[in-house]
């Protein structure tokens, strides 16, 4: 089973409850409906969405901070729910490295929004990393 697998499976999630409001449990159940299999690790799955969503406004926050010039409202959905992932990942999973994360979002960017998506997700998680993390090591200061 895949991570990468596991993060577009979760990335469906998180558009789910951010559109329509959705608590974790129930767009998991509904990816489980939809797909038989995800192809994805269901516990690493489970664990970032249910993680994210345990996390959201401290997540937020931080995305507020530095995405300058833009608010969570105006963003698309897409890029919102990736910057969710990979902060999460970056502040909450000391076991995923900081540059997996931030490839792993802006390989998700390319593939799931616009032409201009995987520079910003780029650009937004290299100063969190840059400001909150030590860079030789990859660990938060």
């Amino acid at each position: 089973m895949s991570r990468r697998k596991s993060r577009e499976a979760a990335l469906r999630a998180l558009y789910e409850m951010d559109v329509v409001k959705a608590q974790s449990a129930e767009a998991l159940n509904h990816l489980e409906i939809m797909e038989e299999d995800l192809g994805a690790d269901k516990l690493f799955l489970n664990e970032i969405v249910c993680g994210i969503e345990d996390h959201l406004s401290e997540i937020d926050d931080f995305i507020k901070k530095y995405a300058i010039g833009w608010s969570l409202a105006r963003m698309p959905i897409i890029d919102r729910s990736l910057l969710r992932l990979a902060i999460y990942e970056l502040m909450y999973r000391d076991d995923i490295p900081p540059s997996v994360s931030i490839n792993e979002a802006v390989e998700l960017a390319h593939k799931y929004s616009n032409n201009d998506s995987g520079k910003f997700i780029n650009g937004v998680l290299g100063k969190i990393v840059k400001e909150n993390f030590d860079a030789e090591l990859g660990l938060p200061q």
